[in-house]
């Protein structure tokens, strides 16, 4: 691509020709700077690798894996799932290269649509993103309390129980909301932190598993075995509901886009932390899969593991009592750096929503803090919302992979929906400085089809037969959400939200 062509057209560039500051970009898209503008490209890209969190979602649902399909699907699944997450993340990449705002994907859709009805399509693609993102935070919290149980079940006999692992579960939140309050910087410096903790522990964990173990079962075994434990009888079907726990982990990354407004050199930062968060985890995640599940040493005593997580379950079998609760220390760090992360970057996106009035009690909602010029009610919203998510589990068994089903739902559609106004915009799109070319359309018609295909998938029952117990209630949560949007929509936010004659919402900072 030559200069001229990197530097896009239309608003992207100055009178004179330049390319604006970051700044002066944000405010030709309506919005002054209020947040502290501290994250480098590597922080930013950081962010997204760290919510993405092989060691977090890979392990959190290899339970699920080893039942909805084996080791068979734990493995293609992945190579299959990374490649159409890669083309989902490209095609965000260019759009927030040409929009680069905490706002993200409401706000791209609000640009990309056609005028009349460009309001609506930003308002539910913005509750979309918003239902996504407190899910997925819900899941990231999760998934590691059920781990620190089966590790304090190990040195403690601590007797893991629904309602102690929702403890523990509001016990990481509060964590993570405190850590957003009052450790700004310090929460700056672990997401830096964080990726170097994935990429050796990855290491440590794979090659320790490589080396120590006396038995490895065959590649065969990795990479055909097929396992059905759902009571579906249709492997298809099976095969298919497999590939959450991909596509599950593969969620997250629009927190570069939402972290732009504290990103320097936001316009070309963002797109790159997009796309490299997704091909790292990629890489890092099929090696991490293959390390545990070569590792395996009886497949139906750790499917059945009393600490209720067959990945701790293998480092004990294969590694002994102490080298595997201390490996299994490296996986619930990365676990609560992702829930940190997680946090924060659903905290932005909520506060860039309020701004525009969008939810309940906006007023409160984009409020900053004077000392740490971060939005601190918004932080505590994201845990608290997170929290109601994850009360079902003491009622429902299959309640995880539903918070993750929802994940994966809210977010995918709030992803997409831009991509498909902008392959409806075509020439008409004013690119930024990172852009797709030739392939933009093509790569993001692959991705409108590929999660038109998973947001049918995921709300389908996971567990046959279906009971109240068993009962995937994705669909429900997603209808609630859509609804109650829906219902405001058409009594009220219609005649306001991000119409041509209302400027956007001051950023009032605490008293």
């Amino acid at each position: 691509m030559t200069d001229e062509a990197r530097a896009g057209s239309g608003t992207n560039r100055l009178p004179d020709g330049g390319l604006p500051s970051d700044e002066e970009r944000l405010a030709q898209l309506g919005y002054t700077q209020v947040l502290a503008r501290r994250m480098s490209a590597f922080s930013n890209y950081a962010v997204s690798f760290t919510i993405i969190s092989v060691l977090s979602g890979c392990l959190t649902l290899y339970l699920f894996g080893m039942t909805t399909g084996g080791p068979a699907v734990i493995t293609w699944g992945w190579v299959a799932v990374g490649l159409m997450t890669l083309f989902v993340g490209l095609s965000m990449a260019e759009i927030c290269s040409a929009y680069p705002t905490s706002a993200g994907l409401y706000f791209w859709a609000h640009r990309l649509a056609p005028a009349r009805s460009a309001a609506a399509w930003a308002w539910f693609t913005g509750w979309f993103n918003v239902l996504g993102q407190v899910a997925v935070t819900a899941g990231i919290d999760f998934g590691a309390a059920a781990f620190l149980g089966a590790y304090l079940n190990l040195q403690f006999d601590f007797v893991v129980t629904p309602g102690r692992t929702v403890l523990l579960f509001a016990a990481i939140l509060i964590l993570h909301g405190l850590l957003n309050t009052f450790g700004v910087r310090i929460v700056a410096f672990l997401n830096d932190v964080s990726v170097w903790w994935h990429v050796l522990g990855v290491a440590v964990i794979v090659g320790t598993l490589a080396l120590v173990p006396d038995h490895h079962q065959s590649a065969t075994f990795v990479f055909t075995k097929f396992v059905n434990e759902t009571g579906w009888g249709s492997g298809t079907y099976v095969v298919l509901l497999g590939l959450l726990m991909a596509q599950y982990t593969f969620t997250g990354y629009d927190a570069s886009a939402h972290m732009t407004e504290e990103t320097h050199d936001a316009s070309t930062a963002g797109p790159k932390g997009i796309v490299r968060s997704i091909w790292t985890s990629w890489i890092a995640g099929f090696v991490l899969l293959l390390g545990f599940t070569f590792a395996i040493q009886s497949y139906d005593r750790e499917l059945t593991s009393p600490t209720g997580a067959p990945p701790a379950q293998i480092l004990l079998d294969a590694l002994g009592a102490t080298t595997g609760k201390l490996l299994l220390l490296v996986v619930i760090g990365a676990q609560l750096f992702c829930g940190m992360a997680s946090v924060t970057a659903n905290s932005r996106m909520i506060y860039a929503f309020s701004r525009d009035g969008a939810l309940p009690f906006s007023h409160v909602w984009h409020t900053v803090s004077p000392r740490t010029r971060t939005p601190v009610a918004a932080v505590w919203l994201a845990a608290l919302a997170a929290l109601a998510l994850g009360l079902p589990y003491l009622i429902n068994s299959t309640a995880y992979a539903a918070v993750t089903s929802i994940a994966v739902i809210g977010l995918y559609i709030a992803y997409v929906v831009p991509t498909y106004l902008r392959v409806r915009r075509g020439a008409a799109f004013e690119r930024g400085p990172w852009h797709l070319g030739r392939w933009s359309v093509p790569i993001g018609v692959v991705s409108v089809t590929w999660v038109v295909v998973i947001t049918i998938l995921f709300m389908l029952p996971q567990v046959s037969p279906v009971t109240w117990k068993t009962f995937n209630y994705a669909p429900v949560a997603v209808l609630v959400v859509l609804g109650f949007a829906a219902t405001w929509w058409l009594a009220s936010a219609r005649h306001w939200f991000l119409s041509t004659d209302r400027t956007p919402a001051p950023n009032p900072v605490e008293k």
